[in-house]
């Protein structure tokens, strides 16, 4: 627990960054001063322009243009689904003079991107939205991603942004002031309690999935952590001590579909984010979703969305964004 002096926060803001995952940085910090009658953080925003605009249109004026940011104790970046892209180098600078005084570093939704493409996050575990998650781990096999709400691994600090960055600063909280203030922070927002470390990563899938059967949803991680190395669902039923046919039940019960379908359908929508979130060759894309080569990998493609791999790839390399069909699976 840290002693009296307040924990200073900045924002670092880019364009078209995801407002409910920045308000779900601040909003926390405000309560806990509430609720303690202690003012135990202070915020700032900082950007490299006058206005920044969220990805739903809404602008904010920063508090502070990064050439006059004071320094802080914890940064947040908090960016779009075009963080892969950001050179920032006036960012990078301020970030980089806060590193040397002290300061602890995070990122919220996808902006470990632009961190991870920058080194910072080398010799760090991480994570970041589950979308961009195929992509990043392809661009960054070094890396310790994981599949959790939240990482906090020593002076730094990821979520996947959402609902996760209020779990990630409530957990930061119960660091800094105790698990009573973290619990009265998640009730001011009528928010479920803090959970173990051991719950996060079938909770996350639990969240994006909707999935309630807990086989099915203990099958779905596995599987999700198959994708290259494709496993047959007779092995897969028996590491879950389970019949191929109690199996195929649950999954028809729960999501209308057999396992095999389900998992094909995951390995193409794994494929569609890599497309739309990295450079890989379509052929890459291919072998790392389990399809063993390009051609398989069209002739399931393209009646599952409409296009077919390459298409996906010219499309986004000349607009700057998915087809449509793929972007309404996000």
């Amino acid at each position: 627990m840290k002693e009296s002096e307040e924990i200073r926060f900045a924002v670092l803001m880019f364009p078209n960054f995801p407002l409910m995952a920045f308000s779900s940085v601040i909003e926390p910090l405000r309560a806990a001063n509430t609720l303690s009658g202690k003012r135990r953080y202070s915020w700032i925003t900082v950007a490299a322009g006058e206005k920044i605009r969220a990805s739903n249109g809404i602008g904010i004026e920063p508090d502070f243009h990064v050439h006059r940011a004071p320094e802080v104790d914890r940064i947040v970046v908090c960016s779009g689904g075009d963080a892969e892209h950001l050179v920032a180098g006036e960012e990078m600078a301020w970030i980089r003079k806060n590193l040397r005084s002290g300061a602890e570093l995070g990122a919220v939704a996808d902006a470990a991107f632009f961190l991870a493409r920058k080194g910072l996050l080398d010799d760090h575990a991480c994570t970041l939205h589950w979308t961009s998650q195929p992509a990043f781990k392809e661009a960054f096999p070094h890396l310790d991603m994981r599949s959790d709400l939240f990482v906090i691994d020593r002076r730094r600090f990821t979520s996947v942004g959402g609902i996760g960055s209020l779990d990630m600063m409530l957990e930061m909280i119960r660091r800094d002031y105790g698990a009573d203030l973290a619990e009265g922070v998640a009730g001011w927002y009528m928010h479920s309690p803090l959970r173990p470390d051991a719950d996060r990563r079938l909770l996350t899938l639990r969240i994006r999935s909707g999935i309630r059967d807990d086989l099915v949803l203990s099958a779905v991680a596995m599987m999700e952590d198959a994708i290259e190395d494709v496993l047959r669902i007779e092995d897969l039923a028996s590491r879950l001590n389970v019949s191929p046919d109690k199996l195929e039940r649950s999954f028809k019960a729960e999501l209308g579909t057999p396992p095999n379908a389900y998992y094909r359908n995951l390995r193409l929508g794994r494929a569609a984010d890599m497309l739309t979130h990295s450079s890989l060759p379509v052929n890459e894309v291919a072998v790392a979703c389990g399809f063993g080569n390009a051609a398989n990998f069209s002739r399931a493609f393209k009646p599952r969305f409409g296009y077919v791999p390459h298409s996906v790839r010219r499309r986004v390399s000349r607009a700057g964004e998915a087809p449509r069909a793929i972007a309404g699976m996000k």
